[in-house]
């Protein structure tokens, strides 16, 4: 891997954990650490372009289908694929169909970019986690395996301890807080081989002891507002990305500052 490498353009492609939940923004949009990472790698390469071809809730299917064939005509310098975690926590998860999707994606987007990075995704702490831990570690070994083949950059968040604490997760247990995205875009940072800013892995605080009650308020906003919806979402075949366009489906001119040029003068601001 070539150290401290400049990269001139980023394409992300993936569901909700690329598109940036729960990263959230004050004009209620969602930033994320791909967000992050384009306006790093801007500062370094004037005219660096970007693009999110992520929606939120897609399965491994949709995004080979729908981003896999846009992002490899972009040719960019980097390519970021992380999906097949919605599939796992389906109920029924057909793996072997997931490992032969993402085989198709790696194998259409490799040979167009100059540097693909596929990521072992975290996994928060708890019951939820201990249930479907097998289906991801399969699709983890699957993808270190198509990374070896293929001369792909994995990333281990899975591996980062701190990344499971449950304080860098949202209150839909599913999405990452904006210091969980900010870690994650500081990883793929160092794994690009470019020179850290901080350890990404470092331990939070202890934390502060929560009680019964607290606990148990906790869980019951999570059911009401979060789990039951979802559940919902699962039994009548809807998705929380459906009619969602892309977050960002042009490769356009990116700052530092995280905006396209396109954006700000759409706005008069340039």
């Amino acid at each position: 891997m070539e150290m401290n490498a400049s990269y001139t353009s980023l394409v992300a492609v993936g569901d909700s954990f690329t598109e940036g939940m729960s990263d959230l923004l004050p004009d209620g949009t969602y930033r994320g650490w791909a967000d992050l990472l384009a306006a790093r790698l801007a500062a370094r390469a004037p005219g660096f372009r970007y693009a999110n071809l992520a929606v939120r809730g897609k399965l491994i299917g949709q995004i080979v289908e729908e981003q896999v064939g846009l992002a490899a005509t972009m040719r960019a310098d980097v390519v970021t694929l992380v999906g097949g975690l919605n599939d796992t926590l389906r109920p029924k998860c057909d793996l072997g169909r997931v490992r032969d999707l993402l085989e198709e994606a790696v194998e259409r987007l490799a040979p167009n970019c100059r540097r693909l990075v596929l990521m072992r995704s975290p996994g928060r702490q708890g019951p939820v986690m201990e249930r479907f831990r097998p289906r991801m570690e399969e699709l983890f070994e699957h993808i270190d395996g198509l990374a070896a083949r293929h001369g792909a950059l994995v990333v281990d968040l899975y591996g980062a301890e701190v990344l499971g604490d449950q304080r860098m997760w949202d209150v839909d247990r599913l999405h990452l807080t904006a210091e969980g995205h900010r870690r994650v875009a500081e990883a793929v940072w160092q794994t690009l081989g470019l020179a850290a800013e901080d350890d990404w892995r470092s331990p939070l605080p202890p934390p502060v002891p929560l009680g019964w009650a607290a606990r148990r308020s906790a869980d019951l906003r999570f059911a009401r507002n979060h789990l039951i919806p979802w559940i919902g979402r699962r039994v009548t075949g809807r998705s929380s990305g459906d009619g969602l366009p892309p977050k960002r489906r042009e490769l356009l001119v990116w700052d530092a500052d995280g905006s396209s040029r396109a954006e700000r003068q759409s706005t008069g601001l340039s």
